[in-house]
């Protein structure tokens, strides 16, 4: 039985492949659209990233410290449909990726950094000793991801700021939040990323699409009628 992020993946890559399905509005005028075929290509690479080069496997923990950004989403789906656990809320994990490596605490099997620019090729500036960097590496992995083990449904997919987890079989019934169908959704990162991930991730399951705005973007009456969005 394939778990519900597996089944999402397969659903934005069929039935969604060249309708946007993520759209960013960040600083400085960003703008990033990604259809289903892309959104599903960035988590192939990224999942293939976790699986092939940092041995990352179900039942694993992957501590996102991100804040609510599209590149943090593709990291969480990446992470669901390896089968490991995300840890939202800063506790301890196996892996670790991060937007400031300069400030990193603790002990990791592997710390990886995120440049959040979206044209970013690389990290700007050097990084710390072993850091991995994501913009550069993320590009030599493949297309396609296919799990070398199957991911457990009862395993944990999420550990939230409050101290609770939802299985990975749970994620679309106990995790997110439920949407209409087809919903254009507007999500603010001001809300946070586990607020973001719900938000999505119920927005998706029911075919619909997501703008994810950053806090310094002004949400004007123009850019809610270009986008065509119904608030949280």
């Amino acid at each position: 039985m394939s778990i519900p992020a597996v089944q999402l993946m397969n659903s934005l890559r069929s039935g969604h492949a060249t309708s946007p399905r993520l759209t960013w509005y960040g600083p400085d005028s960003e703008r990033v659209e990604l259809s289903g075929r892309v959104l599903d290509n960035w988590v192939a690479k990224t999942s293939n990233l976790l699986q092939d080069e940092l041995d990352a496997e179900p039942g694993m923990r992957l501590s996102i410290s991100l804040p609510a950004h599209w590149k943090s989403l593709i990291w969480a789906l990446a992470a669901w449909q390896v089968g490991m656990e995300t840890i939202l809320d800063g506790g301890d994990a196996e892996l670790l990726v991060t937007d400031n490596p300069g400030t990193v605490a603790g002990k990791h099997d592997a710390v990886i950094a995120v440049a959040l620019p979206a044209l970013a090729m690389r990290w700007p500036g050097e990084l710390p000793a072993g850091i991995i960097d994501f913009a550069s590496e993320v590009r030599m992995h493949g297309d396609v991801f296919l799990a070398h083990s199957d991911p457990s449904p009862t395993g944990c997919a999420v550990q939230g700021h409050n101290g609770q987890r939802h299985l990975h079989q749970d994620l679309i019934t106990g995790f997110a939040t439920p949407h209409g169908d087809g919903v254009r959704l507007l999500v603010p990162a001001a809300d946070g990323l586990e607020t973001a991930l719900a938000n999505s991730l119920g927005a998706w399951t029911n075919g619909g699409s997501v703008v994810l705005v950053h806090p310094e973007v002004e949400l004007t009456d123009k850019l809610l009628a270009a986008e065509r969005v119904q608030g949280e």
